[in-house]
């Protein structure tokens, strides 16, 4: 008798959690450029199933708000923390923490960064993005999808043949993309560092072994080396010319501008001052970069650039990420339902995703967030996140009506 109970008792169990759940919608901002109206979301194992008019049985009602795919930032560094101290820590190979420590830092980054609502992210990258990647694929730790270099290249990386044995031993370490540094910080000008044979030799091995490039260069003439070289997306970008946006569209590679990281720097001055090149000539070239990011979004977007969403998030900026929608809405002139697809569907398919995650259409993963207000009028709702689902797990909601 016992036996047949514990048997219907799994029987319910499994019946009941193979039930779809139903996101009651009112406003849905699918990440491709659509409003759809009074719809609910059907999600079965994690993915969405069907957008439906029918009046199936609610589980959570986000009507009154505008629900969008989870979004995705293409660039940050969620082990960059601060210490005790309140000094920055990166978590690298020149950490002066235990690296347990420092594991809990970036596990702490990936978690706040998810509750923001981005539920992709592409860190370039630590040795230990690849310790948290696993275990939040793993299911043990809560955090974004991660998708991590683990190290970079610089211009004394070695040789070209030294810089290719580099892209082979990051694969084989388990680097989803590789990270190359064609130019100097905006801290130090900006200034090509890396050689074009060096920039060569990265991203033709990066692409032979099927991976990914993606390039610091706020110069034109890295950036320019960077494009010719096959690689697949420029980050930053203040100093670059027309002539080399044309270049980066008609090569179809993708564009990162960032603005939160120079803001962020900013606002946490004293927590970075004094610290390698964070120095009173570094922040200055940051408080320049803030009207060139500006000025060069705009030129990237009269040129019909394939521009994504990356923050650069560091110490100071977990959690904040969407202020990037914000900034670039508010200072760069993006209209707002371009900055939002740039951080969903757009930077999806930058990160060969665009099948997966991106966008609320049927069979794509269960990724949803939804804000308190429209950020087709007012974009600072993307400050509000009241819902965030990733994978059809629920990790924050304080959303109204809540009916499960």
């Amino acid at each position: 008798m016992r036996r047949d109970i514990n048997l219907c008792l799994l029987l319910w169990t499994t019946l009941a959690t193979a039930q779809p759940l139903v996101l009651k919608t009112s406003t849905i901002l699918d990440g491709k450029g659509h409003v759809l109206k009074n719809r609910n979301i059907v999600i079965e194992d994690g993915r969405v199933l069907r957008i439906s008019d029918a009046s199936e049985k609610v589980s959570y009602d986000l009507s009154g708000l505008t629900v969008m795919p989870g979004w995705i930032d293409t660039h940050a560094h969620f082990a960059v923390h601060f210490d005790s101290n309140n000094r920055v820590e990166g978590g690298g190979a020149s950490s002066k923490e235990a690296p347990e420590r420092s594991a809990l830092y970036a596990a702490a980054g990936a978690y706040a960064t998810l509750l923001g609502g981005f539920t992709t992210i592409q860190s370039v990258g630590a040795e230990v993005d690849g310790a948290v990647r696993d275990l939040i694929n793993s299911g043990q730790l809560p955090g974004p999808r991660v998708i991590t270099s683990l190290r970079a290249i610089y211009d004394n990386s070695g040789t070209p043949e030294q810089i290719r044995a580099f892209v082979r031993k990051a694969k084989a370490d388990g680097a989803d993309v590789i990270k190359l540094f064609a130019t100097a910080s905006i801290r130090d000008g900006g200034a090509q560092t890396m050689s074009d044979e060096q920039i060569r030799a990265a991203c033709g091995e990066a692409t032979a072994l099927g991976l990914r490039s993606v390039v610091h260069a706020h110069a034109s003439s890295g950036a320019k080396a960077a494009v010719l070289a096959g690689c697949t997306s420029i980050e930053h970008g203040a100093l670059l010319d027309n002539e080399t946006l044309q270049m980066i569209a008609s090569h179809g590679v993708y564009f990162d501008p960032n603005f939160l990281v120079w803001h962020n720097y900013l606002e946490n001055k004293p927590k970075f001052l004094g610290i390698g090149n964070y120095t009173e000539e570094g922040f200055a070239y940051m408080q320049k970069a803030i009207p060139q990011m500006s000025d060069v979004l705009k030129r990237a977007m009269a040129q019909h650039v394939k521009i994504v969403l990356g923050t650069d998030a560091v110490a100071g900026s977990h959690g904040r990420n969407a202020e990037e929608f914000i900034y670039r809405v508010r200072d760069g002139g993006q209209p707002p339902m371009d900055a939002i697809v740039s951080g969903t569907s757009a930077a999806a398919e930058s990160l060969r995703l665009g099948d997966k995650v991106g966008s609320i259409t049927p069979n794509m993963a269960a990724d949803i967030v939804a804000v308190d207000g429209d950020p087709l009028k007012d974009i600072t709702a993307v400050r509000r996140v009241v819902f965030v689902m990733k994978n059809g797990k629920v990790y924050k909601n304080a959303a109204h009506g809540v009916l499960k």
